[in-house]
């Protein structure tokens, strides 16, 4: 394992003893380390045992043999040594000890860095301030190790706690003599002098003075709460109560301190507890409770006092003395008990003198007080445990003696402090009601209703659980008595004559209430007893029996009448009591609240009555409030809708329509909350109101209300956020805590605020609670007081800590504030989350980010929280909220640190490195790190820390800095570290993540270091070889993580490393992944997850996230094997079959069950992938079949999902269509996938109808780029180039080409209108010039059909001419001169463009001419009229623009002039004009072609200099896309000349296929040579004479007409190109040149012997220029014929040329 550096290995050559500090110790023991095992506590505990039975007397004091050692100890540093020795000086402690103390401190505790411990150690006054840091890190360590000894008392009987059993163990070994050895403890430290700085040093100042008399008060208490906890479980024996009494009366109870003169103020609760515990170890040892039970069982000789008179008599002795101080009382009094029953005829003046005494002491008040003490600032075990030795004494106290002679009132509130512990409630309900603190029951129920409170005060108490709930609404609900005072008789009774039994004469109502309300009514002839009598009036008790929840609905009535009257304050006081029980029944069983319906309803009518008075008693409205928290949390919307009408509530005058409204608090009202915070509250410093009313608030935000509701509670959260969030911290205060209190729940209010589910928050215009709370907090002063509480900061956070005088409390001023400062960080983090995206930073920004001059900024603060120990979120939360801020905030983290930046670097580290640190927050460290890869770039570099390696210069190598975090990632990626403790799967998953950021940012000089590390590669992708547990809501999502992050750093690393460079490992663990069969495995793996999902749809998957990230991990991973199979040992052709069926099964399972999103979105990832394996793998299976019902699927769910999964399918059946390349009766799907695909066409090309129109209404011209494979909703019907439309007609296009003799298509066809609707859709798209790659699409599948007759008569049928003729105008536009503005696109032919839409145009018509002929030669000749200055226009466009574009365009546009070229005489009869151009022409085009043929470096340069850029290469397969600039890719003048030549041989071969089709075309425009030859009477006037007598060679110049030349001079272009071609023996790709150019020969000799004999048979020309012509072309024929006879492919040519030869 690589161990992080600590820092005080600085100054030491061996690392320190392998003891654990004692807070570490106690850290461990509480459960939150990393140790949480019961293994691990174990091993713990009996390691520490010696320490933890020594207790403080483990730390020794100073001993000349001990600095001896510590002057002879080699692996100590001088340095260390002798500040070890000023430690033990300071502190008096042992030499060794202080060493090993230092060392611990600078492990835990110290904030500095090693450079900076250097200058400290050296520099007087700093060292003088850590020797202070030191000591008051040693009282923590003292405490600490006593807290470990408290913990295991309170627990280890406990059986619902998880180390009972380890505890248990740990105690049985430590009782022998643990009391007497912390006995003894405890009499040293009473009697201990105070350091002076004679004895300690001059840094004992009187201030240290002080703290160490404060330390010592708090190691008493401590010492005093283990041995009551441990008398709570063993016996005392007498000798030891005696020892104990005479320690306790010499130190007074902790009032008699030696040092008393020490005492102030702040210390006094801690002497108290003192005090107070003292008492209680005296009770606990005189075992009351089990002199309780030997008396009622009369066998009291069993007590252990029985048998110890000795001790007896010296005890009374002793306690003679008691009487001067309150904590004597209990102990008085129990003595008092245990002589009483252990021998009650002897020495009665001393039990009643002692008994006496114990009285004045007033003992019952001081038992209330006592408790109330423990129980607030105690451990509760502690707390409890007192409450039950009480219990047990008040219990017998109360047997034993009349209860006249006890204070009664305080014995109530004793009683009642006493029953509040839980368990003590269910014990007091199964005890007889006459034995022990039942009497006291009896008693108060004698006094009921004239005294209210006694009563209902001890049933409150008594409500712990839902069974005592039932069995005190059932006493309640069966009173048989009621007490009554009257101060005379009254006329209506009747009494005997000793005045002892009244009997009442007429009925009485008992409440003067009106008629119709609630009351109770006392009948006729109820007898009363009365128990007082005489001149001072009457105390009766009537045998009625009645309900008591009557009468207290009968009381809230009457406070109700008395509202406004003197009497309102008496009442207050009788009300305020039930309303206190009603609290805690609905609190503790909710199902009682129906049967107290009549009392919580008239809560409302009594909160609005009671704060209207000008006096209003604060204590019952916040009774009041408290049970309408209780009731909101069950029905929020009732309580809402009744409180809303109370004015209590804060509310708005007006209706609130904007934030600027609601913000400036315009009119809004306080409400009578508000008027009674400012008028009495604030004042007084009392708040419980306030605090009711905030719990109040959050409860009903909690539930949820709607919308309505939730506006309804603006104007109550305004008044927090506005006055009392910025302000509550300035309020007057009475109490110490409750300032902590009411910030706290302010923030919780926020907080839940901010958690509201979008469901309860409606999102309209208007403002809603949440964004209310966003905008306040980052825009006004509350967020200002957030920031103030989170810059509380770490050391003031200590100092609350270390003032609380508990031992462990959970309810402490320090854990509120702890909770508030963590719930600040929630309430910020989620605000900037939140908050709406600005180009404005808000105040709250600014604050969190601003440098301030002492480089106090909030950034130093949140960081300096990893200090922090206590409470492990408190660090985590401060860590999740620097995250946020490095995400979001436009700042250096770094540069905020300042000089502290190494310091906390270092403190990061160190908790990262330890085995021992809570998890969670090593997992926020590597999360935080993870994400300043991307964003912070200087905090990132200081903790990789990488070192230059020195070298050759100009190369860098890196290694790691000893305070690189690298080390601890590496460590926790280590295999061998797997499942161990400190390293658990989300910390390994962690570690990957921080890896994989530091691969996509190419952090080059840290994958440098890494990638070569030994074993990295093995340790990294040793997950990837474990076996997962079968996918089911039992997986650790976390694993699933972890493998796919090591899944994308291998993805990387192979995509960005060129293949030879892979590191051998790597390639050798690609090899090892291969021969494993690991591909199949993870490839069967996600299959079957991906199935899990699609079945546990409808459940839900708790872990989907982490499944997709799984799932998109290994499609990267197939995806690259595509292209680097070699590296990736991917090669097997089986293994990627099982790979792509898996993934096609995968597919399937997803898009063919019910859809749910998760489903969809697994069912879209897998199409991509299935997609790209199709593409790249090739050769596939049969998949048609499952691909057929995944489309049916697919058609058949929710469109608008399903859009981007839709066009996937479609094109991996387009891709499979043309992998197979099957005949049609090959395909048994094909009339179903036929059926369902131009379903698809039909309605998509309708909605795109729809669409096209809407956006021409709204002049929306705007297209979307297309993009690669994304999820992302696009718009419902846009045209793209991989829109489920265009595919819809691409997949048609190749089924109808499969289906070549139209057996399903037709069928289809009829049944669905496809053809209709896509033509007014291209009709639309043309007219608008929008929807272009519909178009081209739509033109191409029409292509294909217009290819067979079937299909070529349905497209003319359908309209395709009206569809297409007219409105294909629009695609091109036609200046008032007849010149095209966007001539000629210089476009690559192969993108969409609307000229390649033209072209197809043209190619349409050609093909339907072809194939219908004589059916459908009007529409050619409409097409050919309507467009001929297009036509025109192109024919001329090849001697000017010689890119591939123009060039196909020609070569379109002559192939229909060849088609249509077939019916002249029709052509000459509509249209001879248009005839007459097209003509003239195409023999000029045939001149521009032969001329550039012929000169290729004219060709050459005329190319370079019209496209201004380098040449496009060759053609290209569709399906690439030719790079623009290829002359940057070219290294060398030679691959340049190759790019040319191949651009250059592009266009001849364009040109040549022109040339071809023009002559051919021109062949019919002249006479048939055959005929010509042979019939004399041929009427000549039918053909034109196409080209001029001359025989010049073929001119650039558009003045030069085409001649005889021209056509020679084609024929030789042929035969010179052919005869190089044979010279170069060009490969059989070129075959179809060589074709062409036969082809291009063979027209040409046609063409030029007929219009030859045109010439010599026409009379109007010289005979001159006849026998001129005769004598050129028989020696041009002479001379061709030989070489043209070569190739036995021309024969007819030859013969040809002998008949005119022969002619001529």
């Amino acid at each position: 394992m690589v161990i992080l550096p600590t820092l005080h290995l600085l100054l030491l050559k061996h690392t320190h003893s392998s003891l654990r500090s004692c807070r570490e110790l106690w850290t461990i023991l509480l459960g939150r380390s990393a140790l949480r095992e019961p293994a691990q506590i174990e091993a713990e505990l009996d390691r520490h045992w010696d320490r933890l039975h020594q207790g403080l007397g483990y730390y020794k004091p100073p001993s000349s043999s001990s600095a001896g050692k510590v002057k002879e100890n080699k692996d100590v540093a001088q340095p260390l040594k002798d500040f070890g020795l000023r430690i033990s000086k300071l502190l008096g402690l042992d030499e060794q000890q202080s060493v090993q103390l230092l060392q611990c401190y600078l492990q835990e505790d110290y904030r500095g860095t090693r450079d900076s411990l250097k200058v400290v150690l050296k520099d007087e006054r700093q060292s003088q301030a850590l020797l202070l840091k030191i000591a008051d890190y040693y009282y923590e360590e003292r405490m600490c190790l006593l807290r470990c000894v408290l913990l295991l008392l309170t627990y280890f009987q406990d059986e619902r706690h998880p180390y009972r059993t380890e505890y248990c163990n740990c105690v049985n070994k430590l009782e022998k003599d643990l009391v007497s050895s912390y006995q003894s403890q405890f009499e040293s430290l009473f009697k201990a002098e105070a350091p002076t700085w004679e004895t300690h040093g001059n840094l004992m100042t009187e201030r240290q003075v002080s703290r160490w008399f404060l330390q010592c008060l708090r190691e008493q208490s401590l010492l005093l709460e283990i041995i009551f906890l441990y008398y709570a479980y063993f016996e005392m024996s007498p000798s030891d109560l005696l020892s104990f009494t005479k320690i306790f009366k010499e130190q007074g109870f902790g009032l008699r301190q030696t040092n008393r003169h020490l005492v102030d103020k702040s210390m006094d609760a801690l002497v108290d507890r003192i005090g107070y515990l003292s008492s209680l170890i005296l009770v606990e040892g005189m075992d009351i409770d089990f002199l309780h039970k030997c008396a009622l069982e009369d066998c009291t000789e069993q007590h252990q006092f029985s048998n110890a008179p000795d001790v007896i008599k010296e005890m009374d002795q002793l306690l003679l003395t008691f009487g001067d101080i309150p904590h004597h009382g209990p102990v008085l009094l129990a003595w008092v008990l245990l002589r009483h029953t252990l021998r009650p005829d002897e020495s009665n003046p001393v039990i009643r003198r002692i008994g006496n005494t114990a009285l004045q002491l007033g003992v019952f008040k001081y038992l209330s007080t006592m408790l109330k003490g423990l129980g607030v600032s105690g451990n509760n075990c502690t707390a409890s445990t007192a409450k039950m030795c009480i219990y047990g004494l008040l219990s017998f106290v109360i047997t034993s003696f009349e209860e006249e002679s006890l204070q009664c009132s305080h014995l109530i509130d004793a009683a009642c402090e006493v029953l509040s512990a839980p368990s003590l409630a269910e014990v007091f309900w199964e005890m007889k009601p006459n034995m022990g603190l039942g009497m006291i029951l009896d008693s108060a129920v004698g006094m009921f209703p004239h005294k209210i409170g006694p009563l209902l005060q001890l049933l409150t108490a008594l409500l712990s659980n839902k069974s005592t709930v039932k069995k005190v609404y059932n006493f309640l609900d069966k009173m048989s008595f009621y007490t009554q005072v009257y101060k005379h008789k009254p006329n209506d009774i009747i009494s005997k004559d000793d005045e002892t039994l009244w009997r009442r004469q007429t009925p009485k109502l008992l409440y003067p209430l009106g008629t119709g309300q609630t009351n109770l009514w006392m009948p006729q002839g109820v007898l009363g007893q009365v128990m007082i009598g005489g001149d001072q009036g009457y105390v009766v008790r009537w045998d009625y029996s009645y309900s008591s929840w009557t009468l207290f609905t009968c009381e809230v009535e009457m406070l109700l009448h008395v509202v406004s009257t003197a009497d309102v304050i008496a009442h207050c006081a009788r009300v305020k009591p039930i309303l206190d029980l009603v609290h805690k029944i609905i609190s503790t069983d909710w199902t009682v609240s129906d049967c107290l319906l009549p009392l919580t309803s008239r809560i409302y009518m009594l909160l609005q009555r009671l704060t209207s008075v000008i006096n209003p008693p604060v204590d019952v409205i916040a009774s009041c409030v408290n049970c309408l928290s209780v009731l909101a949390a069950r029905m929020p919307g009732k309580v809402w809708s009744s409180l809303h009408h109370t004015g209590f509530l804060p509310f708005a005058s007006n209706p609130l329509t904007s934030m600027a409204q609601c913000i400036s608090a315009e009119g809004m009202k306080a409400g009578n909350y508000g008027n009674l915070l400012v008028q009495i509250e604030q004042p007084r410093g009392e708040y419980a109101v306030t605090i009711a009313f905030l719990r109040l608030i959050t409860t009903l935000v909690k539930g949820q209300l709607g919308s309505t509701q939730n506006k309804g509670l603006i104007p109550c959260v305004l008044l927090v956020l506005k006055e009392m969030l910025p302000t509550y911290h300035k309020w007057r205060y009475n109490t110490y805590g409750v300032r902590e209190r009411i910030g706290c729940l302010i923030l919780e209010l926020i907080h839940a605020i901010l958690n509201l589910s979008p469901e309860g928050e409606d999102q309209g215009s208007m403002p809603t609670l949440q964004s209310l709370c966003i905008y306040s907090l980052a825009n006004t002063e509350a967020g200002q007081a957030v920031v103030n509480i989170m810059g509380v900061g770490v050391d003031t956070i200590d100092v609350v800590l270390a003032a609380q005088p508990s031992s462990c409390g959970s309810e402490g001023p320090g854990q509120i504030l702890i909770q508030t400062v963590k719930l600040a960080f929630s309430v910020t983090n989620n605000v900037i989350r939140l908050k709406p995206p600005s180009d404005v930073v808000s105040p709250l920004e600014q604050a969190l980010t601003q440098h301030s001059g002492h480089g106090n900024n909030l950034i130093v603060v949140l960081a300096k929280y990893i200090y922090h120990k206590h409470d492990p979120a408190l660090p985590r939360l401060a860590i999740q909220l620097l995250k946020r801020l490095a995400t979001v905030a436009p700042m250096s983290v770094y540069a905020c640190l300042g000089s502290d930046a190494a310091a906390i670097r270092d403190a990061f580290l160190t908790r990262l490195q330890s085995k021992t640190e809570d998890m969670r927050i090593k997992v926020m460290i590597l999360e935080f790190l993870t994400v300043a890869v991307e964003t912070q770039p200087g905090l990132i570099e200081l903790f990789l820390n990488l070192e230059v390696k020195d070298g050759n210069e100009g190369s860098k190598e890196f290694l790691l800095g000893e305070w690189s975090c690298l080390h601890v990632v590496l460590d926790l990626i280590d295999s061998k570290q797997q499942g161990k403790y400190w390293c658990p799967p989300l910390l390994h998953r962690a570690a990957l993540a921080f890896l994989l950021a530091l691969w996509q940012d190419r952090r080059d000089s840290a994958i440098s270091v890494l990638r070569t590390k030994e074993r990295f590669w093995e340790n990294l992708t040793t997950p990837l070889f474990g076996t997962l547990t079968p996918p089911s809501d039992t997986t650790e999502p976390c694993v699933l993580e972890t493998c796919a992050f090591v899944m994308k750093i291998i993805g990387l690393e192979i995509y960005y490393v060129v293949s030879g460079s892979l590191e051998q490992s790597l390639k050798d663990g690609l090899q090892k992944f291969a021969n494993a069969r690991r591909y199949e495995y993870w490839s069967q793996y996600v299959k079957s997850l991906v199935c899990h999902v699609a079945e546990m749809e409808e459940e839900g998957i708790c872990y989907f996230p982490e499944t997709q990230m799984l799932i998109s991990a290994w499609r990267m991973l197939l995806i690259l094997s595509t292209s680097h199979s070699d590296v990736m040992q991917l090669t097997d052709d089986s293994t990627k079959l099982k790979l792509f069926m898996d993934v096609l099964d995968g597919a399937k399972a997803t898009l063919t069950t019910p859809m749910s999103v998760p489903c969809l979105r697994l069912g879209s990832m897998m199409a991509t992938l299935l997609l790209i394996l199709l593409k790249q793998w090739r050769g596939s299976p049969d998949i048609l079949s499952p691909l057929s019902l995944i489309l049916e699927s697919v058609l058949q769910a929710d469109q608008q999902m399903m859009e981007r999964t839709k066009a996937k399918i479609f094109s991996a059946l387009i891709s499979v269509l043309q992998i197979q390349g099957l005949n049609g009766g090959d395909i048994s799907q094909l009339p179903q996938l036929l059926l369902s695909v131009c379903e698809t066409v039909k309605d998509e090309a309708l909605a795109l109808i729809d669409n096209t129109r809407h956006m021409s209404q709204v002049g929306d011209t705007t297209e979307d780029e297309d993009s690669m494979e994304t999820d992302s909703p696009r718009g419902p019907q846009k045209d793209q180039r991989d829109g489920v439309c265009v595919l819809a007609l691409h997949l048609a296009k190749e089924l109808c080409r499969t289906d070549e003799d139209g057996e399903h298509w037709v069928s289809v066809m009829r049944k669905v209108p496809v053809l209709p609707s896509v033509l007014s859709a291209v009709e639309l798209s043309l007219r608008s010039k929008h929807n272009l790659y519909f178009t081209e699409a739509a033109l191409h599948l029409l292509l294909t059909l217009a290819r067979s007759p079937q299909g070529a008569a349905a497209v003319a049928g359908a309209g395709v001419i009206q569809t297409i003729c007219l409105p294909l105008l629009s695609v091109y536009e036609v200046s008032s001169n007849g010149a095209s503005q966007q001539s000629f696109s210089r476009k690559s032919q192969d993108s969409a463009c609307w000229p390649g839409v033209y072209r197809l145009c043209m190619s349409l018509m050609e093909s339907l001419l072809k194939t219908l002929r004589y059916n459908f030669i009007n529409e050619a000749l409409d097409f050919v009229g309507v467009h001929q200055e297009r036509i025109l226009q192109c024919l001329n466009a090849v001697r000017t623009v010689q890119s591939l574009a123009c060039l196909d365009e020609a070569d379109h546009t002559v192939g229909f002039l060849l088609q249509l070229s077939s019916f002249c005489k029709e052509w000459q009869f509509h249209l001879p004009k248009l005839l007459r151009d097209v003509q003239v022409n195409l023999c000029y085009l045939c001149q521009t072609c032969t001329y550039l043929l012929h000169s290729k470096k004219m060709l050459h340069h005329y190319l370079q200099a019209k496209n201004g850029e380098a040449l496009p290469p060759a053609p290209l397969p569709r399906t690439q896309r030719p790079p623009q600039t290829p002359s940057k890719e070219a290294a060398g003048g030679g691959e340049r000349e190759e790019v040319e030549q191949k651009a250059l041989l592009a266009v001849q071969c364009s040109l040549l296929k022109i040339l071809s089709k023009t002559l051919a075309t021109l062949q019919h425009f002249t006479p048939d040579c055959c005929q010509i030859l042979l019939d004399q009477c041929m009427d000549l006037a039918e053909y034109r004479t196409l080209f001029v007598l001359s025989f010049t060679t073929p001119a650039f110049d558009p003045d030069v007409p085409p001649s005889f030349g021209t056509l020679l001079a084609t024929i030789n272009v042929a035969l010179s190109m052919l005869s190089e071609m044979e010279k170069k023996k060009e490969p059989v790709s070129l075959s179809i040149v060589s074709s062409l150019l036969m082809f291009t020969m063979e027209n040409c000799f046609y063409v030029l012997i007929s219009q030859a004999v045109r010439c010599l048979k026409d009379p109007s020309i010289l005979p001159r220029d006849k026998q001129r012509l005769k004598q050129e072309l028989s020696s041009e024929l002479l001379h061709c014929c030989p070489n043209t006879i070569k190739n036995t492919s021309v024969s007819h040519t030859v013969a040809l040329a002998d008949m005119f030869l022969h002619y001529i």
